[in-house]
């Protein structure tokens, strides 16, 4: 019953969460993120001169709460990661490279480790391992041209296909006697795997068919043997080729959907990697009208990759000055937007696709500070 005078309030409930059962993120150890993350890019697929992987490591356990994306590690981006209290750092550039004579004071890059290991913050890098992914650094430059089509111009081939060798060698023999005598031979050469005997049906008569892996340096030796002992007539060599992996590899040759003028594609990609200017040399005989149907493509230093590739318009970070008078003087127009303008935007899709990859255990965050050091004015 209510006292004369009261009056009865409706208002909406709210539910009160108690202090300390907010939602939170869940932590990720240290070797658990580092597999997680070789498996969204394979290491494999990386520049056999990189240097790719996990390049420092916190004494364990170590524990991951936050991930620091950037482009380049500076030492001011390093003072942004400490601010930020980052657990690891993914440098899609190596910050460390050459390697490591000592780890003092004297010098940015051994600063970098030491401020590292001082804050217990590991530094991760998979540099050419995401040029070369589907939907990596190179698929993402390619957008900025627009509708289209594209194809790797360095084509990545299955890491662990076939496991062992480079040859195959097969032959056929009715001797057994003698083909006991040739294998154990065989057997005592070095880098030989899969060697397997079957029986075979030979111009109707029945035979013993042999088959092996090998090396180069292996095959050479294999077949000194057979020639000794009169099977060389009867062998046959496979080069065991590895096959290629769809839409993974180095660069990108891309087809426009309809053709655009070459000043349409400048705008395009000014627009797409947010900058006010590129450098452009114009192909012999072309003018801004002329128009670009195929781009081919390279994020970062392109010189190695586009070298000799038919196409209307070279995109990239950095070529040489006589890389680009070739391609000016075979018809091909050139754009340069310093090397890691070509690279920095793809951070922020990382960013989105690693926090699917990981399931939001871990927090994901974007370097402000990181950017190109060259302007300009």
């Amino acid at each position: 019953m209510l006292l004369p005078g009261t009056q009865l309030l409706h208002r909406p409930l709210r539910c009160i969460r108690a202090l300390g059962h907010r939602p939170s993120r869940s932590l990720m150890n240290l070797g658990e993120l580092v597999s997680a993350l070789n498996d969204f890019a394979s290491l494999s697929l990386a520049e056999s001169w990189d240097n790719v992987g996990l390049l420092v490591e916190p004494s364990p356990p170590h524990t991951v709460n936050t991930l620091f994306l950037t482009n380049d590690l500076s030492e001011e981006v390093m003072e942004e990661a400490v601010q930020k209290k980052a657990d690891l750092i993914l440098s899609y550039h190596p910050p460390v490279f050459t390697p490591l004579k000592r780890v003092t004071w004297k010098t940015w890059k051994e600063r970098l480790v030491v401020r590292a290991l001082e804050h217990r913050i590991g530094i991760y890098s998979p540099h050419t391992a995401y040029d070369a992914i589907p939907h990596g650094v190179n698929d993402w430059l390619a957008k900025g041209l627009g509708a289209c089509t594209s194809v790797p111009l360095r084509p990545s081939t299955a890491p662990s296909c076939p496991a062992e060798g480079t040859h195959r060698v097969e032959f056929c023999t009715d001797n057994t006697e003698h083909l006991d005598t040739v294998l154990s031979k065989i057997k005592d050469i070095q880098e030989i795997s899969c060697l397997t005997t079957l029986p075979a049906r030979v111009e109707g008569e029945e035979q013993i068919r042999v088959s092996l892996n090998c090396s180069q340096k292996a095959l050479l030796k294999v077949m000194a043997l057979l020639s000794q002992n009169s099977l060389y007539e009867r062998t046959e060599i496979l080069l065991l080729q590895k096959p290629l992996l769809p839409h993974t590899g180095m660069g990108r040759l891309c087809t426009l959907s309809e053709p655009v003028s070459l000043l349409d594609i400048t705008e395009r990609i000014k627009s797409h990697l947010k900058l006010p200017h590129i450098r452009l040399a114009m192909g012999m005989g072309k003018t801004l009208e002329s128009p670009v149907k195929k781009t081919a493509l390279c994020a970062g230093s392109g010189s190695s990759v586009l070298k000799g590739v038919e196409a209307d318009l070279y995109l990239t970070g950095e070529m040489s000055h006589h890389d680009v008078l070739d391609a000016v003087a075979n018809g091909i127009s050139v754009i340069l937007c310093e090397h890691s303008n070509t690279e920095r935007g793809f951070l922020t899709e990382l960013r989105d696709m690693l926090a699917i990859h990981l399931q939001n255990k871990v927090n994901i965050i974007v370097s402000e500070t990181d950017r190109d050091p060259l302007k300009v004015l």
